[in-house]
């Protein structure tokens, strides 16, 4: 039997699609920084590594006139092939969203190719947005791409990536062992936590998204902006909103009400009107919306690991 990087059968189909997509958009949420070991998005499709009950896959999604070729390899290669769909946004449905606020509707109108995705892969989120509490998304990005790397193994397929760690070999470690990877005490345990009760979270995936943010929400270390980030990248929830995000009411504000500085108070005020769409409205947001110029230094980049 061929080894994981070596799998070299492929299952192919083609989808057919009703609405404009663009994979950048739709599927870009899904790679954290551009080293990112386990996914790679580009203007000419993107690859993916993942876990799936069925075993390990690499995806392969490709423009193809009016749909897309999707291409899978690996033990989990069926299961990721009949998912697909829901990877590209299927299941998001945007019809009822008319936003009135005019700039709102200006980015739907341009940004129409945005989708939600749904991964179904509670874990492969949750771990990366575990990593990205209360520091600067480089620091995040670059841990990230460490643990992967140390603990992931090679996907199969013909493109160079890795999966990402299996939940209980990161259960395992010792909290000291994330130490040298860039990750202090309080976030390394909030990941052997959840990576030991992984089967029970991932279970978020079959639950409304009510009862998915209060099962994630159930477990030490996991606030409503993890629970949001996971809805967000991979349960395709559209009216998650990442309340505690540094940057995020500042954007709303600035764009919804032209306030330089905002809260999540005031974020969530000004959110309420497109209330069932608030995810998709913050992502519209933070893909289309310029900033004002910055008046404050940026925040100093720290190396746990040399602490």
């Amino acid at each position: 039997m061929a080894a994981a990087g070596q799998t070299r059968e492929v299952l192919e189909r083609r989808i057919d699609l009703s609405a404009p997509l663009d994979l950048r958009l739709t599927l870009g949420p899904l790679q954290r920084g551009k080293y990112d070991p386990c996914t790679r998005v580009s203007q000419s499709g993107v690859w993916r590594a993942t876990r799936t009950p069925a075993g390990a896959a690499t995806m392969h999604v490709e423009p193809d006139g009016s749909g897309v070729t999707f291409c899978a390899w690996g033990p989990g290669a069926e299961w990721a092939v009949e998912r697909a769909p829901d990877l590209l946004g299927a299941a998001d449905n945007p019809a009822d969203f008319a936003p009135s606020h005019p700039l709102v509707r200006d980015l739907h109108r341009r940004l129409r190719g945005l989708r939600l995705p749904r991964t179904g892969a509670v874990m492969e989120a949750l771990v990366p947005s575990i990593l990205e509490q209360k520091v600067t998304g480089i620091e995040a990005r670059r841990s990230f791409t460490r643990i992967v790397r140390r603990y992931g193994e090679p996907a199969p397929g013909p493109f160079p990536l890795h999966l990402p760690p299996a939940p209980e070999r990161l259960a395992a470690l010792p909290y000291w062992a994330f130490h040298p990877l860039g990750v202090e005490q309080r976030r390394a345990d909030t990941i052997r936590r959840a990576c030991a009760r992984a089967s029970r979270l991932e279970r978020a995936a079959d639950l409304e998204p009510a009862a998915a943010r209060a099962l994630l929400m159930s477990m030490p270390g996991i606030g409503p902006w993890t629970a949001a980030e996971v809805g967000l990248a991979a349960l395709g929830h559209a009216d998650a909103v990442s309340v505690g995000d540094y940057h995020l009411p500042h954007q709303v504000a600035w764009v919804l009400a032209g306030e330089r500085r905002g809260s999540d108070e005031r974020m969530l005020e000004l959110l309420e009107p497109f209330a069932g769409h608030r995810g998709r409205v913050t992502r519209l947001i933070a893909v289309g919306a310029p900033m004002p110029s910055r008046r404050a230094p940026r925040a100093q980049l720290r190396s746990i690991a040399d602490i």
